[in-house]
């Protein structure tokens, strides 16, 4: 039985001055901005010229779709063979890719065409969150500041959504509708450079020959294809948002507040992650997405029926206040479920799973759109996370670690309960996820063991 480790309640400052962080978080921050002005920047090019939303959706929907196959291989290649590999080549062929969709779309080439570069364009877009994300848990291993590292990168993912969709919409709009996508590959390239520079905060290579144990898949954790599930729902409301935001501001004939809707939707997303890093939490990660999922399907329901702008981005609001809460537990059961050598590509399989309900929902919704108007569009968010609700609930137990996984305060044993305290055993309610510890507060996953790693491996 491990014994309790005492730490200080974590936070934000101490979280801060990790040493080495601002080397990577800085370059980081600049590197993933273009990934929010990617899609929007597609949407409004391609729909400008060519009129349609459904053709729009479509090349956002190819972009993704690539985006979500290949992220989970650019992770699983970073894990194998460093991060600086993989992002150097991926960042030249993304740009390339995005400046050949602007040429073609303002040459009004045809669809087939369009949807033959968007392919590439996505398949090679930089996966920095995922990475840096995966320097915290190098950095961290199973320190109490992870839950507070998760919470802060999905903080800069919301702020990056809040600055980037308004920059996109306003530099489409006010510029020229070329000029979305000509800002983001820029930014891809000046960031990713800047973000592979940083070699020293690298996590560890794990090659194969490095040690004599079986690779371990990310996607062999069941508990990692629950996640993929809910993180597939979460993006079907940024994609079917951002579509459905687009028709409804032309629709009222004031599409220059399209990014301002959507800068409110991602604002609530963003104050909602920063207070999930402040609170010293007694209730563990698995309970905590239940709730904040069951929440996020629920402000979804009136979206279709609102029509006054105000009411609207109030929705909005309370949505994305939903979406962080889930995002960051999410990433947060990554750590207690995954084992270090996979964990980058643990990270690029959710992330990859909400760029591809991101672009299923954006071509589900721009046909919506262009056949009943508007708010029809709007029944996509909702579709997709009852689904994904229905899912999550349905296979809850697959989200609690196995008995290798040590917490501070008590081990599990092997009926899957929580140390010595007495609470959260094999009922289903909140197994390894709920209580911190014999004091019931603070609560620390340690590595995951080499029989936890060859269980995966022969899974």
């Amino acid at each position: 039985m491990a014994s309790a480790v005492k730490t200080s309640r974590p936070g934000y400052g101490q979280l801060l001055r990790t040493p080495g962080a601002w080397t990577f978080l800085l370059p980081g921050f600049l590197a993933r901005q273009p990934f929010a002005m990617l899609t929007i920047g597609i949407t409004l090019l391609v729909q400008s010229t060519t009129g349609s939303f459904g053709t729009a959706g479509a090349v956002t929907a190819a972009t993704g779709v690539s985006m979500a196959l290949f992220a989970p291989q650019s992770g699983k290649l970073a894990d194998r063979f460093g991060q600086r590999a993989v992002l150097l080549p991926g960042v030249a062929v993304h740009v390339a890719g995005v400046a050949a969709l602007i040429t073609l779309a303002l040459a009004h080439a045809p669809l087939w065409a369009l949807l033959a570069v968007a392919v590439p364009t996505g398949a090679s877009t930089p996966q920095v969150g995922p990475m840096v994300r995966a320097r915290w848990a190098a950095k961290l291993g199973g320190s109490p500041l992870m839950p507070t590292a998760a919470a802060f990168e999905s903080v800069t993912d919301e702020f990056t959504f809040v600055v980037g969709p308004v920059l996109a919409t306003a530099l489409c709009t006010g510029i020229h509708p070329a000029a979305g996508l000509i800002t983001e590959a820029v930014l891809s390239l000046a960031g990713g450079l800047l973000f592979a520079a940083q070699r020293r905060t690298q996590p560890p290579v794990h090659r194969a020959q490095d040690t004599d144990r079986p690779r371990v898949s990310a996607l062999s954790v069941p508990g990692v294809r629950v996640l993929i599930v809910a993180f597939l729902g979460i993006g079907t409301v940024f994609g079917g948002m951002q579509v459905s935001l687009t028709a409804f501001t032309e629709h009222i004939g004031h599409p220059g507040i399209n990014g301002v809707l959507y800068g409110i939707f991602a604002a609530g997303n963003m104050l909602a992650g920063v207070a999930c890093g402040a609170i010293s939490w007694k209730v563990g990660p698995r309970r905590r997405l239940l709730v904040a999922y069951g929440l996020l399907a629920l402000a979804t329901t009136p979206l279709w029926s609102v029509t006054a702008v105000p009411l609207l981005a109030a929705v909005g609001l309370v949505i994305g206040l939903c979406i962080a809460p889930a995002l960051i537990s999410g990433y947060t059961l990554v750590e207690t479920l995954v084992p270090a050598a996979a964990r980058t590509e643990a990270f690029t399989w959710l992330t990859g799973a909400v760029a591809l309900g991101q672009a299923a929902a954006a071509s589900s919704a721009g046909q919506l759109t262009d056949r009943f108007g508007p708010s029809a569009g709007f029944l996509v968010p909702l579709a997709g996370t009852a689904l994904a609700l229905t899912v999550l609930l349905t296979l809850r137990a697959q989200l609690r670690p196995l008995s290798s996984t040590v917490v501070s305060g008590g081990a599990h044993g092997s009926d899957g309960s929580d140390g010595s305290d007495g609470t959260d055993g094999t009922d289903g309610t909140d197994g390894t996820d709920g209580t911190d510890g014999t004091d019931g507060t603070d609560y620390q996953v340690t590595a995951v063991t080499e029989d936890r790693e060859r269980e995966l491996a022969s899974a």
